[in-house]
């Protein structure tokens, strides 16, 4: 903040003197053109520093006033399979087995295996976001659980999955969402996609995979 207002400070000084220059220069005009020209150099540059100090406290005042929102949601969903049959599908590429327009782009490592690290892509859903960067922040097979990193210029979330026996040959698998904005838009798109994704309690995520278990492929669009 000291160094920002320094900033201000010397922008806005050197701005009026620069700009104080407009008195001799029409003085000089028509005796000395020459001196005159070089003289509206300093004028326009002095205008110029005055409206490069306003923009300076327009863009500390958004920084001042911008608060980072943490939104979070949890739902459980019953999936019909056991336990081995179910957590490995909530993996970044077996994901594509049931979601219909899934398609991440692998970065990390060189072939799609699952373990912390492994980092891919996916497409962005507009608002300026063209793509999502995905990495696995969190991988225990043995515990049946996954957590994912997930970011843009505008925010970042966690996708964390834990995976329990149910009772005959059943899985109930717990999704957490945990978004954080790193701006405005960024709040606001947070509090979009958590009232989106969670709208029915991700009933149509529990579809789609009992879709998928039980017949082998995608659930039609309908």
């Amino acid at each position: 903040m000291r160094r920002e207002r320094a900033l201000k400070v010397v922008l806005v000084v050197v701005g009026l003197i620069f700009c104080g220059l407009v008195y001799p220069l029409t003085m000089f005009v028509r005796q000395e053109p020459a001196l005159a020209m070089m003289l509206s150099v300093y004028v326009t540059l002095g205008i110029f520093l005055l409206l490069a100090a306003g923009d300076n406290k327009a863009q500390t005042m958004n920084s001042v006033h911008f608060s980072a929102e943490k939104v979070t949601k949890t739902a459980t969903i019953t999936v019909n399979g056991t336990i081995e049959q179910v957590f490995p599908l909530f993996g970044a590429f077996e994901e594509r087995k049931w979601a219909n327009g899934w398609n991440p782009e692998l970065i990390f490592p060189a072939t799609e295996t699952m373990g912390e690290g492994t980092t891919f892509r996916t497409r962005g859903h507009g608002h300026g976001e063209a793509a999502f960067l995905w990495v696995v922040s969190k991988y225990d097979a043995g515990k049946y659980f996954v957590q994912y990193l997930v970011s843009t210029e505008n925010r970042y979330w966690t996708i964390t999955v834990q995976c329990v026996p149910g009772a005959g040959n059943k899985t109930l698998t717990t999704v957490t969402y945990t978004f954080t904005g790193l701006n405005e838009l960024g709040n606001q798109l947070n509090n979009h996609s958590l009232a989106a994704m969670y709208h029915e309690n991700l009933a149509d995520w529990q579809e789609e995979i009992n879709y998928y278990l039980a017949n082998g492929r995608l659930k039609p669009h309908e």
